[in-house]
């Protein structure tokens, strides 16, 4: 969730576009001290769910959190102080919908992982209750 709220929060964080000018354009004359003077555009983050089973042996699942590639995409802000030549700034490569949906489902996992602890509360307080 800290993730999806990071990035929805940070959607309209812009910033110059890197020297090395990713998304086939020219990060134009003066980029680097551009570069110095004012912040870099937002980084969003993903989160990918991997499998931690082997074989038979049930072994659940871990979550790694790494960078969206590519990071940034090209906007058109001329009136912004960082703008390259071209009136091109870095956006971040954030897509609301995604955001949204991986937002939805860690609400229904939390409130599943949540059912399971409550059922594994009572099963455990019924087997202690059992007289002989």
């Amino acid at each position: 969730m800290n993730v999806a709220a990071s990035n929805i929060a940070n959607v309209s964080t812009t910033g110059p576009l890197p020297a090395s000018g990713g998304s086939g354009t020219s990060a134009g004359a003066g980029s680097s001290s551009t570069s110095s003077t004012y912040p870099a555009a937002y980084v969003p983050l993903r989160v990918d769910q991997v499998d931690q089973s082997s074989g038979s042996t049930p072994g659940g699942t871990i979550a790694t959190v790494s960078t969206v590639s590519p990071s940034y995409t090209a906007q058109s802000d001329p009136s912004a102080p960082f703008a390259n030549q071209d009136g091109l700034v870095a956006a971040p490569n954030v897509d609301l919908a995604s955001e949204f949906v991986q937002l939805a489902a860690a609400r229904y996992s939390f409130i599943a992982n949540a059912k399971v602890i409550q059922a594994y509360s009572e099963t455990t307080e019924s087997l202690l209750d059992i007289k002989a």
